[in-house]
């Protein structure tokens, strides 16, 4: 079970993932060790399923994002096409849907010659009968940040710990 300094510590690292144990430890008020163990629970949890950097597409000369819904013709298809589609580089992410399609994909390409030839490599996988895409014009916002939520319960009782002075856990 997550506390209040476990909360902080994800807000923390998400934030500022350059961050040494040190400067986490300082900012939740508890020792260097302390933090590392926290840390290693939240790891093993699931709660921190990784560390990356975070790059500008744009940059590296991906200057097309979109959208592609995959519509597939018998639910014996879905493994192999999340097989196939995972291994696919330009696509960022891949969710299964429920509506008109039955998944939809974040891809980034240089350009809309390379965008065509990943669709039509889509549209050869098994059971692939329809796609449909949607070139991004503009990106708004774009964001991996979860807001880490502290239950109301949890929060009362990690105010009450932390006046006592034993922010430990």
């Amino acid at each position: 079970m997550l506390d209040v300094i476990d909360y902080k510590l994800c807000d923390l690292l998400q934030k500022r993932g350059r961050a040494s144990q040190l400067e986490l430890a300082q900012a939740v008020g508890l020792s260097q060790p302390a933090v590392a163990e926290r840390i290693r629970k939240l790891e093993e949890g699931g709660y921190i399923s990784g560390y990356t950097a975070v790059m500008d597409a744009r940059s590296l000369g991906l200057d097309i994002t979109a959208f592609i819904g995959v519509f597939t013709n018998h639910p014996r298809y879905h493994e192999g096409f999340v097989k196939q589609v995972t291994e696919i580089q330009e696509v960022l992410e891949c969710h299964r849907v429920a509506g008109a399609d039955s998944y939809l994909l974040k891809v980034k390409t240089a350009n809309t010659s390379s965008l065509d030839s990943l669709i039509a490599r889509l549209r050869s996988l098994s059971g692939v009968e329809r796609t449909q895409t949607t070139i991004v014009i503009a990106t708004l916002k774009e964001s991996i940040f979860i807001e880490p939520v502290v239950p109301s319960e949890e929060m009362e009782t990690g105010k009450k710990r932390m006046r006592k002075g034993r922010s430990t856990k």
